[in-house]
């Protein structure tokens, strides 16, 4: 039997910092139902002649602050991830990269797959906290992809676990490697995830949140940082309803009242980095931090390309990982 296919699915990104290319992404990501779960009848007016009228400036804005001569930071860290895999893969199997939203996407990628690969196609969201926007929407659009291109049968789902132990080795090394960058350590850390609305986490019988606590949880337990000194909080809020809280920004700007002027923000939940990381954290939040009487905003590296998560991926997709492969998670059920 041929090997199994690695398909390793991100979310996505603009092709270039510009209003008209975020305008088209935002199109797309904003337009998933498991995302915005508002009826169309209700959203669509409201992204169309509102939010796509007046966000793409700004927020191409912040990707032109983050814009790398080679292009999108998502992009190239997810070449690389996709490169490591290889490394650490031989011939147990092949591997490429895909995006919810954007180009490659999911159903470029099985079409092309479906053309050049017999063996098993094994999905593998970057996503280590289960939700509906972000797991499930890469699974259902993998599987709408997979019966398009004829290979439903061969088709196979994988998840990188909240407490996968090469995950959790490579975000502490992330970490120890972030500290010696550094003449004095932080003295509280704030591990930050994305944030989702409060009813979908409730929808969900809180397993986003709890696998959020699982992560840090074993990275306080790998790093040996005392939980009364550490902040799990939500970042990334969008819309009127209310978000998952404590949210991040409020969390970083309250740090100076209580003495603490040195602070590290790390961010489990994006393995690649992107817009959250490096412009909302290690622009923004740096900038208000210190304007509040913060000395210095430490942020940790995504793992991305580390060798104990590449070794980990592959592990995954050929049945060998260390940790359980939880059940994808669908809207409204259990997990």
């Amino acid at each position: 039997m041929p090997p199994p296919h690695l398909l390793l699915v991100n979310l996505g990104t603009p092709t270039a910092p510009t209003p008209d290319a975020v305008r088209e992404f935002l199109g797309e990501f904003l337009s998933d139902a498991d995302v915005v779960d508002l009826p169309r009848w209700l959203w669509q007016p409201i992204l169309r002649h509102v939010v796509l009228r007046s966000r793409p400036q700004r927020v191409a804005g912040a990707y032109a602050s983050i814009w790398r001569p080679d292009g999108s930071p998502l992009r190239s860290a997810t070449e690389r991830m996709v490169g490591a895999a290889r490394d650490h893969a031989g011939d147990r199997l092949t591997v490429s990269a895909a995006y919810r939203y954007g180009e490659p996407s999911i159903d470029r990628e099985m079409q092309r797959l479906s053309r050049v690969h017999s063996g098993p196609i094994v999905v593998v969201p970057l996503f280590p906290q289960r939700t509906s926007a972000t797991t499930g929407t890469a699974f259902r659009r993998a599987r709408r992809a997979a019966a398009d291109a004829g290979v439903s049968a061969r088709l196979q789902e994988r998840l990188i676990h909240p407490a996968d132990p090469g995950y959790i080795r490579a975000l502490a090394a992330r970490w120890r490697e972030a500290l010696d960058t550094v003449d004095a350590p932080p003295e509280h850390l704030v591990v930050s995830f994305h944030g989702i609305p409060l009813r979908y986490n409730l929808r969900e019988r809180t397993q986003y949140t709890r696998d959020c606590t699982d992560t840090t949880e074993a990275l306080l337990r790998a790093i040996g940082w005392p939980r009364a000194r550490a902040t799990l909080a939500y970042q990334s809020r969008f819309g009127p309803e209310p978000w998952l809280a404590p949210a991040t920004a409020r969390v970083i700007n309250g740090l100076p009242a209580k003495g603490i002027r040195r602070v590290a923000v790390i961010t489990p939940g994006f393995l690649t980095e992107g817009l959250e990381t490096l412009e909302e954290i290690g622009i923004r939040a740096r900038e208000e931090f210190e304007a509040r009487g913060g000395h210095h905003l430490l942020l940790i590296p995504a793992v991305e390309h580390h060798d104990a998560l590449a070794q980990s991926l592959v592990d995954i997709a050929t049945g060998t990982s260390e940790a359980r492969h939880a059940v994808p998670l669908a809207r409204g059920e259990d997990s």
